[in-house]
């Protein structure tokens, strides 16, 4: 299992980061080189405890579907989302917010299994935990651009 965390400081308030971090369509835009979008369950606005989306976009130039659900929620500190139904044996997201000095610590905590055996882990070695490690900074300075602007 590969577990890894990204930490951003955003100088907007904790409430902000929070919801901005729950909205679908704000996921959407953040991540729009992947042409990401939510296909069924909650596909815009707010998403909650229990409740589930399904994305489909492009990632290592294929088109991949997965389910999610949000497991945990405790607002407006943090929420977990774990994916149902993908091709991971497991892939859990702990999003975490917490005030510091008048500043918003976000904290992305990912853990993951790669399917394929020795393969997989071959393949996170070389360019998948790099990859999502980048997809989730990325992410993470759209949400900080939207959060100081709010």
């Amino acid at each position: 299992m590969t577990k890894f965390k990204v930490k951003t400081k955003i100088t907007a308030p904790l409430q902000t980061v929070f919801n901005i971090s729950c909205d679908i369509d704000v996921h959407q835009k953040s991540v729009s080189p992947t042409k990401k979008i939510a296909i069924a369950g909650v596909t815009s606005g707010l998403i909650n405890l229990n409740e589930t989306v399904t994305w489909h976009g492009k990632h290592f130039g294929l088109y991949l579907t997965h389910k999610s659900i949000i497991s945990k929620m405790e607002t407006p500190s943090h929420f977990v989302d774990e994916i149902l139904e993908c091709r991971f044996k497991i892939f859990k997201h702990t999003h975490t917010c917490l005030r510091k000095n008048d500043i918003t610590i976000m904290i992305d905590k990912l853990e993951y299994g790669t399917p394929f055996g020795l393969l997989g882990k071959l393949l996170d070695v070389v360019t998948l935990k790099k990859y999502l490690t980048n997809f989730i900074a990325e992410r993470n300075h759209f949400i900080k651009q939207i959060a100081i602007n709010y």
